[in-house]
């Protein structure tokens, strides 16, 4: 089985998640390995997709006057 990783996925308001690249499982919180396939982690990346919930965010509540 090759090595797979995390990849943390930061919320705005809401919890981190850690999302396994082998199945897609997530979690609330890195391990050594994947409870749901047992795939061994070698490393978390981060997915910067709190920032297009911030713009979402700021479309909403933008005032422009």
């Amino acid at each position: 089985m090759k090595p797979a990783h995390w990849t943390r996925r930061t919320h705005l308001f809401r919890a981190d998640e850690y999302i396994c690249s082998a199945c897609g499982a997530s979690c609330q919180k890195p391990t050594a390995s994947c409870p749901a396939c047992g795939a061994a982690m070698k490393k978390t990346k981060a997915d910067p997709s709190w920032v297009d919930e911030a713009e979402g965010l700021s479309a909403i509540l933008d005032d422009d006057w």
